[in-house]
């Protein structure tokens, strides 16, 4: 079989390696890819993510036998619907469906209508009718832009003035371009973090194992929200009952909410959720997996993963077991010095053998046999093992062993799960800060 995946990121490169186990995967391509999937895929940078017509002619020309689109921007484009219609069958949800991610607006209206337990919420598009709204519910409140913002349209303001300067830094600024024309402002939420991948054919719905992952730039979860430093899995907080009650009250409801609505969702539907004192609550859904807890989950997937992406396409996941591994994972992700904000690139990357076959590469571009870096998120680091605490370590030893100028990552990934309930042990980490 021939595979063609859309996009580039860490993310990526995480399904080509699951994807390659499958036997009969002959060749697989990656546009636009980067300099590290290239190892493993082969890359075709002159075709964007966003290329739609581009990557249906070169899905015909190529003879594709099956196409996955794993970032939200082609999926919310209708990258689906063009590959579909040029007779290439694919993994991930239609454009009808993707508005879930793409606007925050009708996941919200799509909650209230069905009653999917999430936070109260209001809709501006005025900032001084927004200031105002928050000048009288008081903060911390969470301040987020309607449309697709690489997962950093989203505030948590401690102060009324952090709010309102989150909502003209949207709305005024537009910081976020035409996804902050609209906010969504929402009640703040406390309690421990889940984020809980799904595969689903639109009517069948199985939860991936849970994750943890952790937004903020610095340690202590501290510092801007950034596209994610690192995740681990399976999240402690995320016990049996409360993984029950969130299929029957969450999971469920969305994928017959999305049908009803017309819209039936097939392929990755992320749910990030909150465990609150009053039951678990949704924060947002993503229509993708999500990155970096890809990272994390599909190296504890024991199905194939091709099979199961099919029979999403085809309807028939009832049909088709999907069993996770009891070990645990962790990936630490590192970044260039500065990232979400400004940095800089352009360092060869070195690593050892053993760590390579453990790195998922997010940006990095080729320079003849050097490996340079080439974005905030260089790469990320995932080990996995049959207890969280050896999960860490080893993914900070592995990481230690890979080396770049201006080398950052977060020295905490895990230590929050490692405290939670249940979870015995708490791994002292060393301070690392920026690595070299």
């Amino acid at each position: 079989m021939k595979l063609m995946v859309i996009g580039g990121g860490g993310r990526e490169h995480a399904i080509i390696k699951k994807l390659k186990e499958n036997p009969a995967v002959e060749e697989i391509y990656c546009l636009p890819g980067n300099g590290g999937i290239a190892a493993d895929a082969v890359c075709v940078p002159e075709i964007g993510a966003k290329d739609i017509p581009a990557q249906v002619e070169f899905a015909k020309a190529h003879r594709i036998d099956y196409a996955v689109v794993a970032p939200d921007d082609p999926l919310a484009l209708g990258a689906v619907d063009a590959l579909t219609e040029a007779g290439i069958p694919c993994f991930g949800p239609d454009k009808k469906a993707a508005v879930i991610e793409a606007s925050k607006a009708f996941s919200k209206d799509l909650m209230k209508k069905y009653g999917i337990p999430t936070a109260k919420y209001e809709l501006f598009t005025d900032a001084d009718a927004a200031c105002a709204y928050i000048d009288a519910q008081g903060a911390p409140i969470v301040v987020k832009a309607d449309g697709l913002a690489l997962g950093k349209g989203v505030v948590v303001a401690q102060t009324v003035e952090e709010a309102k300067a989150a909502v003209r830094s949207m709305i005024e600024d537009k910081a976020f371009g035409q996804s902050g024309a609209r906010v969504v402002i929402e009640e703040f939420m406390e309690g421990p973090e889940v984020s809980v991948l799904s595969f689903t054919d639109g009517e069948t719905v199985v939860p991936m194992v849970s994750s943890m992952d952790h937004k903020c730039a610095l340690d202590g979860d501290k510092g801007p929200n950034t596209g994610g430093m690192g995740t681990i899995a399976p999240n402690p907080c995320y016990t049996e009952k409360i993984a029950d009650e969130c299929k029957q009250t969450i999971f469920l409801p969305t994928i017959r909410a999305m049908k009803a609505e017309g819209r039936p969702f097939k392929g990755c539907l992320y749910f990030g959720l909150m465990l609150t004192k009053d039951g678990p609550k949704v924060v947002e859904y993503n229509c993708r997996f999500g990155d970096p807890e890809t990272q994390v989950v599909l190296p504890l997937l024991k199905s194939d993963l091709l099979t199961v992406m099919q029979a999403t396409t085809r309807g028939t996941l009832k049909d088709v077991p999907v069993e996770f591994s009891t070990d645990s994972a962790c990936c630490v992700v590192l970044a260039s010095n500065g990232y979400p904000k400004k940095y800089e690139s352009g360092f060869p990357i070195t690593m050892s053998e053993e760590a390579a076959a453990h790195t998922y590469v997010a940006g990095a571009k080729k320079d003849g046999d050097r490996l340079l870096t080439a974005g905030g998120r260089v790469l990320g680091v995932t080990a996995v093992a049959p207890t969280l605490e050896e999960a860490v370590k080893e993914a900070y030893r592995l990481s230690s062993e890979v080396d770049f100028a201006n080398k950052y990552c977060r020295s905490d990934i895990g230590r929050k799960a490692l405290a939670a309930p249940g979870v015995p042990v708490q791994l002292p980490l060393r301070p690392r800060g920026i690595l070299r």
